[in-house]
């Protein structure tokens, strides 16, 4: 599988969403059918810290379809600044793959 790069702006304080379409190796839309999936920030990549949890959530299996998305609240809780994320899906036997990755640039609003 192929890993696609996508860079996220998030506006701190904040919900934030985004959708995806996971293509497999030949440019067609996965069947999930069975999968789980993560994805977190880190403020770089071999940090052993997390800066948050992506929720993920697969809307279409059939059609490769996911959303990762974050409350305000925890908007809030990220500095401004730039981070990295990735996409972990695992299949239903249990193989890992990393299918999306990038940076996230946190930024503050000015109006509160």
């Amino acid at each position: 599988m192929a890993v696609y790069t996508n860079n996220l702006i998030i506006s701190s304080g904040e919900s934030f969403s985004v959708p995806l379409t996971i293509l497999d190796s030949t440019g067609v839309e996965l069947d999930m059918t069975g999968y789980a999936a993560s994805s977190a920030i880190r403020k770089h990549p071999n940090s052993s810290t997390k800066a948050a949890d992506f929720i993920v959530g697969i809307t279409s299996a059939t059609e490769g379809l996911v959303t990762l998305s974050l409350g305000s609240t925890v908007t809030s809780s990220l500095k401004e600044g730039r981070y990295v994320y990735d996409l972990l899906l695992i299949s239903d036997t249990n193989m890992k793959s990393i299918v999306v990755e990038g940076s996230v640039l946190v930024t503050s609003g000015i109006t509160s």
